[in-house]
């Protein structure tokens, strides 16, 4: 059961009002959040542009292509053809950090903390005097 308190019931009643009255969705992305812009902006101010997350709120379920719309790098998000997008990126994976997904690197205390002994094949960089 999730815990919520009355001070953030509230506050997401109130972004859910600000949305509903002044707000234009945007669009939605593959984790199923949605984006929404001002209705109204006044001319010489930017508009305002926010997400209502699908599920727990927490920033890095924001893909780069929604991103760069909520910070005002381009007009509109990247299309999935894009030239941005190039066939070597892999698919965007939310911040997996305090999850039982998390890396952990060899010898991380939760992965047993015992590392391989070193095997002699490291060499320092020098720089050349």
């Amino acid at each position: 059961m999730e815990n919520f308190s009355l001070i953030r019931r509230l506050s997401q009643f109130g972004t859910l009002m600000q949305t509903r009255f002044y707000g234009v969705e945007a669009g939605r992305d593959q984790f199923g959040n949605h984006y929404y812009r001002s209705r109204h902006t006044p001319k010489g101010v930017r508009e305002k542009r926010w997400v209502i997350y699908a599920g727990e709120p927490e920033a890095s379920k924001v893909p780069p292509e929604w991103h760069i719309w909520l910070h005002h790098t381009t007009g509109a998000p990247l299309p999935e053809g894009s030239s941005f997008h190039k066939p070597w990126q892999t698919p965007y994976q939310q911040n997996m950090t305090g999850t039982p997904e998390a890396y952990l690197p060899p010898g991380h205390t939760l992965e047993g903390g015992k590392r391989a002994k070193a095997t002699g094949d490291y060499q320092a960089w020098r720089p050349e005097e």
